[in-house]
């Protein structure tokens, strides 16, 4: 496995690659790895011939320093996942790497980072926007891979690519939700949760299923409030947020009818820990 920490080097390795014409799949993750970030790997290398990995907690799209401070870092056991896996470069970059100086910038996407995960958490999707674009210019991939469970982010990025970064090519790859037995979409935040509460939690999905199985019978508003008070009878659980939007825009839904794709996307508290899933309708 070959381990990066500065940009320099993993920038003349991958350099010498691409003069042999291989093409490059791009993982970029925060750590606290697990099943759903594997198998983001697995897809890379099934489509592409060498696979990069970043681990880099990235200041600029936490709005609360607290959640900054507690988000799980476990990077001995993360080598060790991505050795598995088969993984043979990972970019290890500290602060003061991606962030040399202060980034400024800031990015104009329209309305789709104004709602749901834009609105609840202010500044958010910027920051990921800084640090998505930084690393893309230092790997340069031919494709990234980044997991529907973050559905909202997804569609950001490739507003991103779309808007920013045209002439990279960089094709951005969405991978189907990766779950635990009871259905909890995996998430590295799911470390912070207590045995009971991840249990409780499994509620988020099961309730999701059952709402998809009624749009014939309810209307969208009666479907949002079905989700909403279901999941918070569960007295570990508090919804923020249940939105369902078109899969491109994030507009609202307001009726079946509607010709776009639906998507359900949900922030539930479970105790002190936010997590995030959504369904197609």
């Amino acid at each position: 496995m070959n381990i990066f920490k500065t940009k320099t080097e993993l920038s003349s390795f991958l350099t010498e690659l691409r003069k042999k014409n291989k093409t490059i799949g791009f993982v970029p993750t925060m750590g606290a790895l697990h099943d759903g970030h594997i198998s983001l790997t697995k897809q890379s290398a099934s489509q592409t011939d060498y696979t990069v990995v970043s681990i880099f907690v990235n200041p600029t799209q936490f709005n609360d320093p607290k959640d900054l401070e507690k988000y799980p870092r476990t990077i001995d056991k993360d080598i060790e996942k991505l050795k598995q896996a088969g993984v043979s470069i990972v970019f290890l970059p500290n602060v003061t790497e991606i962030y040399p100086k202060k980034d400024s910038r800031i990015f104009d996407f329209g309305n789709i980072d104004k709602v749901m995960e834009g609105k609840h958490r202010q500044g958010h999707f910027n920051g990921v926007a800084q640090v998505v674009s930084i690393l893309f210019e230092i790997v340069i991939p031919n494709k990234a891979f980044f997991g529907l469970k973050d559905f909202q982010q997804y569609v950001i990025v490739k507003e991103l690519v779309k808007k920013y970064m045209a002439d990279s090519n960089i094709e951005i790859i969405g991978c189907k939700i990766i779950r635990e037995p009871n259905g909890l979409a995996m998430s590295s935040r799911n470390e912070l949760l207590s045995s009971q509460e991840r249990e409780n939690a499994s509620i988020i999905n099961s309730t999701l299923q059952k709402a998809k199985t009624l749009t014939g019978e309810k209307s969208v508003d009666e479907i949002k409030n079905f989700v909403i008070q279901k999941i918070n009878q569960n007295k570990f659980l508090k919804v923020e947020y249940f939105d369902i939007v078109d899969d491109t825009k994030l507009e609202q839904i307001k009726t079946w009818e509607e010709k776009s794709q639906k998507v359900g996307c949900i922030a539930v508290f479970c105790g002190s820990v936010r997590l995030i899933d959504n369904i197609y309708f």
